[in-house]
């Protein structure tokens, strides 16, 4: 029968945060030799190249292009230019261990967006949960010196524009993880080395420090990214993004293993604080009578979960991506807020 789609949407975003979360020190070793933003940006392409491939392959009808060009948009202006921009204004301002806290916003301005805005269910279990892995967040990264002032409202406006990129893109169904991922890589790419060459100036050009970054972003961007859209689609925005929030632990592992970097004492406390935060977030199914509307959208499923009952000409098995569409039904069974679960509550 498979994996169950929440079971495979918290895989997915576990992968992409072990992704993301090794490419934080392995690039850290490049960091010295080109501007940070330039390093980020490099990352991004390399996201937008890995992805070209599949997302010609899987070309969206016309239709399916009109009707998600909005959320796309709406997802690589936040996400891809305000967010990048906001950060550095921020970090032009800030010490570095004051913007290294500020970034855990991003996981309470997903959460809180995703239950305001967008009307995502969360429930009491799924907030504690979030709580608990910002908590371990700001305890990873906190050093003597941290402190707020209005210049954290830089800061605090990237989390909030990315909070806005996450819960948009894990709604747009129109559109394939790669195709998504192509589009957002190009544009934050963009912003972040057309930002980095500004505001650095020139700096000497190491063109195998290059091709590194461009292999770390293949995998710690590029697949990341679109497992973790894949992801969102199959937990809604606010769970497979406490599950991400793991992505500077592991990040953080890795540095103390293979980069040799100190291990503190909050920072060992930090981890079981994280791991409880997301076990407890995969426990936040419900079980309610429900409508499912009709809907027509396009993504991976299978016919032996209980609400893909389509027929296709051939005889198809496993997981396969088509646009369907679904005719109303009612029932009762857990469920999070997938793409099938947008309902009120």
């Amino acid at each position: 029968m498979g994996i169950a789609p929440a079971g495979r949407g918290a895989l997915r975003s576990l992968v992409a945060a072990v992704l993301f979360g090794s490419s934080a020190p392995a690039a850290s070793v490049l960091a010295g030799g080109m501007p940070t933003l330039v390093l980020a940006g490099l990352l991004y392409l390399s996201a937008a190249l890995v992805v070209f491939p599949g997302a010609v392959r899987q070309r969206p009808t016309m239709s399916a292009m009109h009707s998600g060009a909005r959320s796309l948009a709406l997802a690589v202006v936040f996400g891809g230019a305000i967010g990048p921009v906001l950060l550095v204004a921020g970090l032009e301002r800030l010490p570095a261990a004051t913007a290294s806290l500020l970034l855990n916003v991003e996981l309470v301005a997903t959460i809180g967006l995703a239950g305001v805005l967008f009307r995502e269910h969360l429930g009491r279990r799924l907030l504690v949960a979030a709580g608990l892995v910002t908590l371990a967040g700001a305890l990873l990264v906190w050093e003597p010196g941290a402190r707020f002032d209005l210049n954290a409202l830089f800061i605090i406006g990237a989390c909030i524009a990315w909070g806005i990129d996450n819960n948009v893109t894990a709604r747009l169904d129109q559109l394939g993880p790669e195709q998504i991922t192509l589009v957002k890589g190009a544009v934050a790419g963009t912003v972040n080395v057309v930002l980095g060459i500004a505001i650095a100036g020139s700096w000497q050009v190491d063109a195998r420090a290059i091709v590194v970054a461009l292999v770390i972003g293949a995998f710690g961007y590029g697949a990341s990214i679109a497992l973790w859209v894949t992801g969102a689609r199959d937990l809604g925005a606010a769970r497979a993004q406490v599950i991400f929030a793991l992505a500077p632990f592991l990040g953080a592992a890795l540095s103390w293993t293979v980069l040799g970097e100190p291990i503190t004492a909050v920072q060992l406390l930090a981890i079981p604080l994280a791991a409880a935060g997301v076990g407890l977030s995969l426990r936040t199914a419900h079980d309610h009578p429900h409508v499912h509307e009709v809907l027509e959208h396009d993504h991976e499923h299978r016919h032996d979960d209980g609400h893909h009952r389509h027929t296709h000409p051939e005889s198809v098995s496993g997981s396969h991506t088509h646009r369907h569409r679904h005719e109303p039904v009612q029932h009762a069974h857990p469920h999070v807020p997938d793409l099938h679960h947008r309902h009120a509550h």
